[in-house]
């Protein structure tokens, strides 16, 4: 597959991407050399290679939680802008109509 002006411009479109002549040139040129060099990859015999899902064999370690610094109620509602003596107070987010 190549990549001409005609696909710059749809693949911009639906990136809502507006590109000028020069920067078009550049990205066929750009997406020329990928398609390029998956072309190599294709070419590279995998017949009884299992697909790779994970990076190494440990699935799912996690390390232990450790509290390194706690603070109390109090402190945490003395770094607040606004506040009452329970609750952050932040501005209404979504009005409800």
């Amino acid at each position: 597959m190549i990549i001409d002006e005609e696909t710059v411009d749809k693949i911009a479109h639906l990136a809502r991407l507006e590109l000028t002549g020069n920067e078009k040139q550049d990205m066929i040129k750009d997406m020329n050399k990928i398609l390029g060099f998956m072309d190599k990859l294709n070419e590279i015999d995998t017949t009884g290679i299992e697909p790779l899902v994970y990076m190494n064999k440990e699935v799912n370690s996690f390390r232990e939680d450790v509290v390194k610094q706690e603070i109390t109620h109090e402190e945490a509602l003395l770094n607040a802008p606004k506040h009452d003596e329970d609750y952050f107070l932040v501005p209404k987010v979504i009005d409800l109509k």
